[in-house]
């Protein structure tokens, strides 16, 4: 079994929420109080897992309109939805501990668990007419918090009623639910206390030879084990009587210390007594690490991330010594669920890939039954597969979607191309695209480095902004687009500019925008017709590209804004001087003459002559033409991004600031990604 959804509705920041997980590893990414933190600490309420914060009012979602406050009083409603594993039989214990808690029988089953924070029924009557004159959030929730905080109860029920219908106590005892917080204190837990950690793994492990010897069954594995119990304690008695012996002297002085003060009485007195078992013994082990050289030294000793590390491999080893039947018997548990916060904490990127592969290898080895996981790292995500990953978002406060990708790409040839597509290309930086608040798609490298100094001179910050450029490396925006398509369900919805060139063609080959429909003869095109008319109206994709009439490439562009502008002329480009003289003429025909002899100059001359627009516009292609043809594109766009930092870095009437303006179409779909 498996938790297959968690609906949230009133608590913490969620208004009314679904999020979906799958059976084995879940990685759930999210920006900043999105709500990973809670969704673990939903689950651990409501399986009523001990040494947890508890929830208080102060868990309430707290943004609900003023007439519902007055109306009812707010409360937290958590609900689990188990559902059978593919590998589960359907008469497994599994079923049958879930038996009085389902909504469906059939396979795979589906059962419920809920939890609910609520006012008490009979406190809700002097609820009503104590807030109805209230007019503000404030005084009413200040009012809830002083005077019915006190009379809220929580209830645990299974099934889809709405009472406490049955006992709950078995099933909370066969699950096993380890939270591993994000502020965690890993050497405390491993080594100290009553019961650390490591002491606790060490009683299943000892004599595993014997626990997981196949050759024999059930009855000679117990005896043997008694056996072996029976030795350690023959070879310990020894010891013990050796230490009582050197005891004896000093203990009669010791305890005569006892006896005047006071601690004999009725015939009793204080005395020495006991035995050594296993597991007293194993408080003696000590954690080390052994180097090649031969030198140990206490794990205590190593790094926060290594034993972060060795913390989580021992809670795994825990899990599967709980789960193991004939280890733990009756007592073994049918439910173990891992949930982590932030893995990544203290762990440098080659160990979060590391710690990824060793918890999916445990969870096909089914030494726990379903695994979450929240986390900022990039890593970690790159690490999985697009079916793993469930993405938070925020879209106002309360109004939390879930994406899964899961559920977004279907079993159609189309979708299995370009869900393989999305998972080649997820590298550690690439993923960061799950991580921002808005993306922008751009086909090459010349756009993704200038598109922050763009922004700079239209006054936005895409870093403060939490805007992501991605370059695709190529015109791959559809793979990509139906994850973030909002008119899909469990899509992520985030709001998203495709910036692409409009790159005309004449019978499939690239042409300039001046020869565009010169020939009736032949078919022209621009590239993305078919996009831009498909996203016109989308609520959160839109296409961007050049003018129709004017456009072809960033470059391009680049001139057309800035027809006169030298500085946009790098060391890199080939062409410098004729570029310069060309800015500089005054007319067509003197930047013709200036136009060296070859086979592409000799088009554009015949081509610009025998288009039909103004002077002015002929002279801007004819540079822009010569400027995109004596480019290295990432070269240049690297010297411009400094070029253009450098600019904007200048005060107000320096005389070596230029006047520079950001293309039209890149304007646009900065005004509606910020609008």
């Amino acid at each position: 079994m498996y938790i297959s959804e968690v609906r949230l509705k009133g608590y913490c920041n969620f208004k009314d929420t679904k999020i979906p997980l799958h059976d084995g590893v879940n990685i759930i990414i999210g920006s900043n109080n999105s709500g990973k933190s809670n969704l673990l600490k939903a689950i651990a309420l409501t399986l009523n897992v001990e040494g947890h914060r508890k929830i208080d009012i102060f868990d309430l979602f707290c943004e609900i309109n003023l007439e519902s406050l007055k109306q009812h009083s707010p409360y937290a409603k958590i609900t689990l939805m188990i559902t059978q594993s593919k590998d589960e039989l359907a008469t497994s214990e599994e079923s049958g501990l879930l038996g009085n808690y389902m909504n469906k029988v059939e396979p795979p089953y589906e059962a419920q668990l809920n939890f609910q924070y609520l006012l008490s029924a009979d406190q809700e009557e002097n609820y009503i007419p104590e807030l109805t004159t209230m007019e503000s959030h404030t005084e009413i929730w200040q009012t809830i918090r002083r005077n019915f905080s006190r009379f809220y109860e929580v209830y645990r029920w299974g099934g889809s009623g709405h009472t406490d219908r049955h006992n709950m106590s078995e099933l909370f005892e066969k699950c096993d639910f380890q939270f591993l917080d994000a502020i965690r204190d890993v050497g405390r837990d491993m080594f100290m206390g009553y019961n650390p950690l490591l002491k606790d793994v060490l009683n299943f492990f000892v004599d595993y030879d014997l626990k997981t010897d196949s050759s024999k069954d059930e009855e000679e594995i117990k005896e043997a084990l008694r056996e072996s119990s029976q030795k350690f304690r023959e070879k310990a008695e020894p010891l013990m009587n050796n230490l009582f012996e050197r005891l004896e002297t000093g203990k009669n002085l010791l305890l005569n210390y006892a006896t005047d003060i006071g601690a004999s009485f009725n015939n009793a007195a204080p005395d020495f007594s006991g035995y050594l078992s296993e597991s007293e013994l194993f408080a003696v082990l000590k954690l080390i690490i052994r180097y090649e050289s031969g030198v140990e030294i206490p794990a205590t000793h190593n790094g926060l991330g290594y034993n972060n590390l060795i913390y989580m491999s021992l809670l795994l080893a825990k899990m599967q010594a709980a789960a193991d039947g004939n280890f733990m018997h009756r007592q073994a548990k049918l439910f173990s669920l891992l949930a982590i916060e932030e893995p990544e904490a203290h762990l440098h990127p080659a160990m979060q890939y590391q710690f990824l592969k060793f918890l999916e290898k445990n969870r096909s080895q089914h030494n726990v039954k379903q695994i979450i996981v929240t986390t900022h790292s990039s890593q970690i995500v790159s690490a999985v597969t697009v079916d793993e990953l469930i993405c938070l978002h925020t879209l106002e406060y309360g109004m939390v979607q879930a994406g899964y990708p899961r559920m977004i790409f279907s079993n159609s040839k189309e979708d299995s191309i370009s869900k393989n597509f999305v998972q080649r290309y997820l590298d550690a930086t690439r993923s960061d695209m799950f991580f921002a608040n808005k993306l922008i798609f751009v086909e090459g490298l010349a756009e993704e480095l200038l598109m922050k100094v763009f922004a700079k001179y239209l006054g936005y910050d895409l870093t403060k902004e939490h805007v992501l450029v991605v370059n695709m490396g190529g015109r791959y925006f559809h793979h990509f687009l139906k994850m973030f398509d909002s008119n899909k369900d469990y899509s992520i919805n985030k709001k998203l500019a495709c910036l692409t060139d409009i790159d005309p063609t004449c019978d499939s080959e690239a042409c300039y925008p001046f020869e565009f429909n010169m020939d009736l003869n032949k078919v022209y095109r621009h590239h993305a017709d078919q996009e831009m008319v498909t996203y016109a109206s989308h609520p959160n994709i839109h296409y961007f590209r050049q003018g129709e009439t004017y456009g072809k490439t960033l470059e391009y562009d680049l001139i057309l804004s800035n027809p006169h502008c030298h500085r946009l002329i790098t060391d890199s480009v080939s062409n410098k001087e004729e570029l310069k003289f060309l800015m500089g003429s005054s007319n067509l025909q003197e930047m013709f003459g200036k136009l060296r002899s070859s086979q592409e100059n000799e088009r554009i001359k015949q081509s610009l002559t025998s288009c039909q627009w103004s002077e002015e516009e002929k002279e801007k292609a004819l540079i822009a033409s010569r400027y995109l043809s004596s480019i290295s594109k990432g070269c240049n766009a690297l010297e411009l991004n400094l070029i253009l930092e450098d600019n904007l870095m200048l005060p107000n009437g320096d005389k070596n600031k230029f006047d520079f303006n950001v293309p039209t179409y890149i304007d646009s779909a900065l005004k509606w990604l910020f609008q």
